[in-house]
């Protein structure tokens, strides 16, 4: 294992954990504020792509390329979802929700690709669900008397979507990590030109502009780069180990920033979510070991 790729790979996720944060300091809704970061992260990856000759080298493969169109469509609508589930709900439990991708991977994996079901993945699937339930924090006396699970009902279907790219993903071998990055954000910007109101932006003032285009150089452009420079030199289980780092600098941020205070039935839920994911660290035959955690 490389010292430089667990640095890089710590950074990332460190990086990625911030980003409910800086999504509301952007002024914008999530459609237009998934448009910029689509644009900038295009922009900033296609400059390094071709600066640092790797276009040369590059593979291009008709099913492929379809597969690679496909998994930017998940991705592209996993954003909005996951934007839009900060404006409902707080970024804890929207984090935490979304973290359950691999866990939904899993049950995918089950359904659909005839993966051996184990015990204790059936346990981690109830105990996420039971997670998922304690954290949204809506109860059914809530939920007949008016109250919205919006929030986190946006949240589960980007992790949904999100469990989707992680599955597509599998199946991309040749082109390059930055390639596919940046056929999937140009994607995300022909998706959501017919869709996107271009009037918000007129209203948005410099701090709102430099957030807005920092979550797609950084929290897109900046982060691609550093993860999928470190992956490859990274066994599964540090990958998904590091991949905590997420949701816990998101929950740490909420809490001490933006003053969230979970209840103690969320925070039960956080932790049966944590215990549910860390089923993903243990090794599996390679038959059944082919998911691997990535950032949104």
């Amino acid at each position: 294992m490389k010292k430089s790729a667990f640095i890089k790979l710590s950074v990332a996720m460190t990086i990625f954990g911030s980003i409910g944060f800086f999504s509301r300091l952007t002024g914008l809704p999530s459609l237009e504020l998934v448009f910029v970061r689509c644009i900038s992260a295009t922009v900033f990856l296609s400059a390094y792509w071709l600066i640092s000759g790797q276009y040369k080298h590059e593979s291009w493969q008709k099913k492929e390329m379809a597969t690679i169109i496909i998994g930017g469509v998940f991705l592209v609508l996993n954003w909005i979802f996951f934007f839009a589930a900060f404006e409902k709900t707080a970024i804890t439990i929207a984090i935490s929700i979304y973290n359950l991708a691999p866990i939904l991977v899993l049950v995918i994996g089950w359904i659909f690709f005839r993966d051996r079901i184990r015990i204790l993945g059936i346990l981690a699937v109830v105990l996420a669900f039971v997670g998922t339930v304690l954290i949204s924090g809506v109860s059914l006396g809530d939920l007949t008397s008016g109250k919205s699970a919006t929030g986190p009902l946006l949240a589960l279907a980007a992790a949904c979507l999100y469990a989707l790219v992680i599955i597509t993903g599998k199946y991309i071998k040749k082109a390059s990590p930055y390639l596919v990055t940046i056929l999937q954000t140009f994607i995300g910007v022909l998706m959501l030109i017919p869709f996107v109101h271009y009037s918000l932006y007129m209203h948005l003032t410099a701090a709102n502009w430099f957030y807005s285009i920092f979550t797609g150089v950084v929290h897109t452009g900046i982060v691609y780069l550093l993860f999928y420079g470190s992956i490859r030199s990274l066994p599964t289980p540090v990958i998904s180990a590091l991949t905590y780092l997420d949701p816990l600098v998101a929950i740490l941020l909420d809490i001490f920033i933006t003053g969230f205070v979970p209840s103690y039935l969320q925070i039960l839920g956080i932790l049966l979510i944590f215990i549910a994911i860390s089923y993903t660290l243990i090794k599996h035959e390679p038959a059944t070991s082919k998911n691997k955690s990535v950032t949104g």
